[in-house]
């Protein structure tokens, strides 16, 4: 690689690109452009961009040997104390010879732009797998369990010489964890959160040599934060590095993946006694999971030294549940062209509402966006795994609304959920289910709204220098038709305005209003966001009309809110959604999911037996 081949690497923070400004994503796409003519000219070939994150992003290309490589690239807009971390990042994974660790190859500065060279771990990675699986099967989490302890003690075993040196990687989660179906392979990727350890299991300090000892190094932790899903307390609140860092991700994982979520926060509601596990391992999973340091260590150092004889167990495809059925449900929608969904919610008025010690009570907006991504220490975990939820339903191509009322002993649902891919049916209902189940072990009383919509659908105007917008023809609001039998558009229907939620400032005009409320007035679901910027407005919609003899006066009130909504001169954000019925479903609150394990006679199940994928 030369410095002048390399140049004027940077990607714009991940997020939907059709709700970038059509500068951003102009900009977006050069840059992508710009990578990968340069790694084209060094010799690579199949250039594509595989992931990025907060502190960079992630290409693959073939060498002329047809050798796949990665190319991890630092964001060249972070402080350099931030780049350098990429450096350190490729020393850690330099020390590492583990067949599950992809192996490095080289680290170049560019000017300011680091780039690490590595191995390509082949396959697709398990946070993916999961959201296509839904839950992994018994014998699929066992045998990840077993690969997962031998990677831990590798990492306990590593040495400086003749002097042990373990290594923590930091961040162990499924989106870490690339499997390889045809070669039934593992690899263990993304080291930027790895560090020395500075204290073994047990606690005593680690050093390379008598003088490491005497060093104040000891006193202060090198931990790096890693996903706040998924590491454990103890990495979270910034205490020494450790091996137990890693146990913590490990069980995170087993537990996500065995569970079908996206996070470790569910194990109070959800625990793994309930997921159909064998229940050695079930008991083991949730200890390591436990608020109590004491029992968590103890289940971390059983699973080390008992998982070889728990991977024996005869663990064939068993259904433990006749028929898998939505709790809440939802429809499959026509469309050809996949939604790419994105998901606006309550979630902040939400968390004040849990935050007891009212932390919250006088930070502004700004702040909260902080406090939400750390995740709010002081607000209950169930809570956060309900949000993360939230969250997943996102992942897949839905589109619709979802209110979650908690009232007394009882939580109201109400939906409208249009999924667009039927071959994802099985996961997506486990999706939802984890959603309702996790509502109904949080005890607070209130309200959650949340909106699914394609944000390729977004309507974007941009302003002039008045602050008008600017637009040669006005846009239309999209819409689909489902002719409901007359019954169904005579029950009562709901109907939400965000109102006075500290997360809408915009004013609208009373236009805007009086039209969505003779919208309301037409059986139909769908919800609709006023953004407005500065510079621009986006208009995320979803709306889908029940009564199709109504839909001449339907689209008419469409355009009208169209050409009211270009009288907004107010900054911020307000929505409406609408939902086809009143109280869709209503479940007890349940403070936590009852006890299923694996039967200790599975043979008598054999009669029953699917495909291990659908467990």
């Amino acid at each position: 690689m030369k410095a002048k081949e390399i140049r004027n690497f940077y990607i714009n923070e991940e997020q939907s690109v059709y709700l970038l400004s059509h500068h951003d994503a102009k900009k977006h796409r050069q840059w992508l452009n710009i990578c990968i003519k340069q790694l084209t000219l060094l010799g690579y070939s199949d250039v594509e961009m595989i992931g990025s994150g907060a502190f960079g992003f992630v290409f693959a290309g073939l060498d002329d040997k047809k050798q796949p490589w990665v190319f991890k690239f630092s964001r060249i807009t972070l402080a350099q104390s931030v780049r350098d971390r990429l450096e350190d990042e490729a020393y850690m994974l330099s020390q590492v010879d583990n067949p599950l660790v992809p192996k490095f190859y080289a680290f170049e500065r560019i000017k300011k732009q680091g780039i690490l060279m590595m191995a390509r771990a082949l396959g697709e990675d398990l946070e993916k797998v999961s959201l296509k699986r839904g839950r992994f099967s018994a014998a699929a989490i066992t045998d990840l369990a077993l690969k997962l302890r031998n990677v831990l003690i590798d990492l306990r075993n590593q040495k400086n010489g003749l002097t042990p040196q373990p290594i923590v990687h930091g961040d162990i989660k499924p989106s870490n964890l690339v499997w390889d179906e045809a070669n039934q392979g593992l690899s263990l990727v993304d080291w930027g959160s790895s560090v020395y350890a500075q204290v073994d299991s047990a606690g005593n300090p680690i050093a390379s040599n008598f003088m490491d000892l005497m060093s104040g190094d000891l006193s202060t932790t090198n931990a790096r934060m890693g996903d706040v899903y998924f590491i454990g307390d103890e990495q979270m609140s910034g205490a020494k590095s450790s091996p137990r860092f890693d146990e913590q991700g490990v069980a995170s994982t087993l537990y996500a993946l065995a569970s079908a979520q996206s996070c470790r926060f569910g194990a109070q509601v959800i625990p793994a006694s309930s997921l159909g596990l064998p229940i050695e391992l079930a008991k083991v999973i949730d200890g390591m999971l436990s608020k109590d340091k004491a029992i968590r260590d103890r289940a971390g150092d059983y699973f080390i030294r008992n998982m070889p004889s728990m991977a024996k167990a005869y663990l064939p495809p068993v259904t433990l549940n006749k028929e898998l059925r939505a709790h809440i449900p939802f429809w499959y929608g026509s469309d050809n062209e996949h939604p790419d969904t994105v998901v606006y919610s309550s979630r902040k008025q939400f968390l004040r509402q849990a935050d007891h010690n009212q932390q919250l009570l006088d930070v502004n907006d700004a702040q909260l966006d902080r406090y939400y991504k750390e995740f709010l220490f002081d607000t209950g975990d169930t809570e956060k795994a309900f949000l993360a939820s939230i969250s997943r339903l996102a992942k897949y191509p839905a589109v619709g609304g979802l209110s979650f009322h908690w009232k007394e002993d009882s939580l109201y649902v109400e939906s409208s959920l249009i999924m667009h891919d039927k071959s994802l049916g099985h996961a997506f209902t486990q999706a939802i289910n984890n959603t309702v189940m996790l509502a109904q072990g949080i005890s607070q009383k209130g309200l959650f709204k949340c909106c699914l919509f394609d944000a390729r659908k977004t309507i974007q105007l941009e302003r002039d220098g008045t602050g008008a917008f600017k637009f040669e023809q006005l846009p239309e609001l999209d819409y689909e038709v489902m002719n409901l039998k007359s019954s169904d558009v005579t029950r009562p229907h709901s109907y939400f305005e965000d109102g006075k939620d500290p997360d809408e400032q915009l004013k609208l005009p009373n236009k805007v209003i009086k039209c969505v409320f003779e919208l309301n007035q037409i059986h139909h679901t769908g919800c609709i966001i006023f953004e407005a910027l500065p510079d621009r407005m986006k208009i995320h919609h979803y709306y889908r009309l029940l009564d199709a003899s109504k839909e001449t006066e339907f689209k008419r009130l469409l355009n009208k809110l169209m050409q009211y909504a270009v009288g907004i001169i107010d900054v911020g954000v307000a929505g409406f959604m609408k939902l086809p019925y009143k109280n869709t479903r209503e479940f007890s609150l349940c403070d936590q999911q009852s006890e299923l394990y694996f039967p200790k006679d599975p043979k008598r199940f054999d009669s029953d037996a699917t495909d291990p994928k659908d467990n």
